[in-house]
């Protein structure tokens, strides 16, 4: 009973500090100027102030302009090019996986350029982790995950403008039972089980998708998307493109209440932005991509979503969407979701050589027929002096998938988990290449009755890792 009482307290103490260090940066916005200290303003526009050659922040409807001859782009105070938006008449900093936005000050990582009326940006990583997942169901796996992007667009006509991307990975190299991962659940392994306390790989094509965007002028676009496989909209960015989660090696065990559409073989999107929002609505096919990673599975629009942003200022972007998603499980054909999710992320630019990424979560899915399951997570990532990374991450989960025979098959349980960790980027002198080494722990609460099956509570887990990424900035 002492040590129940004492990892309780533990873990949602540990939970209380992470939310009110996630919550530092907004508080020091609204702080008065220091001497001596230039602070964000809570007055200050949606936009920020452009450099007198930000072509991003010139009207395209100004006389003599001819916004088709040669693409927008900026030099920030890096000097490095900020290319315009693929889907609206904003900077690209402020588009994240899919249609989905975040802050416009993230940091963009990867390389940059132009090639004729192409803008080109190049993105990817690759990533050596040991994880060591302990208790009764817990498991140990050296493993590789990877990631590899591109993004082109163009200018077409006066007003339009043409995307491309492409995604891939070699994550199903690590085996169809992908990683160990404690108490997260769904899609399967092999056709006839569910993967349970193993997080999948994915699929080889994450995203192959085109774009065309209109532009109305004074801020305002129409937009259309389609992919095979691609990202319909719902939910906020996905957790290997968030600010304040892509540094962590491991997926959260929320991955199924807030991004699992990421990979959607057969997504049509259309939407309107105007300034500081946008809405936009889906159709997709709601089955999750199935065993067999290496291809491209035949598209079905059977689900729909709608999602809305609202970006009031460079460092701030709130989301809300909801959407039915039809027989999204293989193994569970005749089950349905209504999901519902909110999400606010903050990012704080600190200077050339830092950065504070923050996500607060919460969503909910409607299993029809079946339970209603809610679930949260608080996620931050604080990168100083350019080589050192501080990312932590929070979360609460209602489990329904983690028994399939026995009286625990029909319990809701849930599930609390902090994960802590830390990375250091190696000096490699000014290469697009940065490589850092890190290690993550990661501590559980969860209730008494599936203490038989995964032991005590507390620090159970760790991962260590290695990563190689395009990174423009240098090192």
């Amino acid at each position: 009973m002492m040590s129940e009482i004492s990892g309780n307290q533990m873990i949602r103490k540990a939970s209380v500090s992470l939310l009110a260090l996630a919550a530092v940066p907004l508080h020091a916005q609204s702080m008065p100027d220091m001497a001596g200290m230039a602070m964000p303003s809570q007055s200050a526009p949606a936009q920020p102030p452009a450099p007198a050659h930000d072509m991003t922040q010139m009207d395209p409807n100004m006389p003599g302009m001819d916004h088709g001859a040669m693409p927008a782009m900026d030099h920030g105070s890096t000097g490095s090019m900020t290319m315009h938006g693929a889907f609206g008449p904003y900077r690209m900093t402020r588009e994240a996986s899919g249609t989905s936005w975040q802050p416009e000050s993230a940091p963009t990582g990867g390389l940059h350029f132009m090639s004729g009326a192409w803008s080109v940006m190049v993105h990817g990583d690759a990533t050596l982790v040991y994880d060591d997942q302990g208790g009764p169901r817990g498991d140990r796996k050296t493993f590789s995950q990877s990631m590899l992007m591109g993004m082109a667009s163009r200018p077409v006509g006066d007003h339009g403008t043409l995307g491309l991307r492409a995604m891939l990975s070699l994550d199903p190299l690590m085996g169809k039972g992908g990683y160990p991962l404690l108490f997260a659940t769904g899609e399967t392994a092999n056709g006839h089980e569910e993967l349970v306390d193993r997080q999948h790989p994915h699929d080889l094509f994450m995203e192959l998708s085109a774009s065309y965007s209109y532009d109305l002028g004074q801020g305002r676009s129409l937009y259309f998307y389609g992919g095979l496989p691609g990202e319909p909209a719902l939910g906020p960015p996905t957790f290997m493109h968030r600010i304040s989660g892509m540094d962590l090696p491991e997926a959260p065990i929320g991955h199924h209440w807030f991004d699992s559409t990421h990979i959607t073989f057969g997504v049509v999107t259309a939407g309107y932005s105007q300034g500081a929002w946008k809405i936009e609505a889906s159709a997709f096919k709601g089955r999750e991509p199935d065993q067999h990673r290496w291809d491209i599975e035949s598209p079905k629009l059977d689900s729909w979503s709608v999602r809305g942003f609202w970006n009031p200022t460079a460092n701030l972007s709130f989301q809300f969407s909801t959407g039915h998603i039809h027989s999204p499980e293989q193994l569970a054909p005749t089950k349905n979701e209504q999901r519902t999710t909110a999400s606010v992320s903050y990012n704080l630019p600190l200077g050339p050589d830092g950065n504070w990424g923050t996500t607060f979560a919460w969503a909910r899915k409607d299993e029809r027929p079946g339970p209603a399951l809610t679930g949260w997570l608080g996620e931050t990532a604080l990168r100083f002096a350019r080589r050192h990374t501080l990312f932590a991450r929070a979360e609460h989960v209602q489990e329904a998938e983690l028994f399939e025979t026995g009286p625990l098959a029909v319990e809701i349980i849930p599930i609390s988990k902090l994960s802590l960790g830390y990375a250091y980027a190696l000096p490699m002198g000014k290469g697009p290449v940065r490589m850092s080494l890190g290690g993550l722990a990661s501590a559980y609460t969860f209730p008494d009755r599936i203490k038989p099956e995964y032991g005590h509570e507390g620090v159970k887990s760790f991962m260590l890792f290695a990563r190689l990424s395009l990174d423009r900035s240098g090192n």
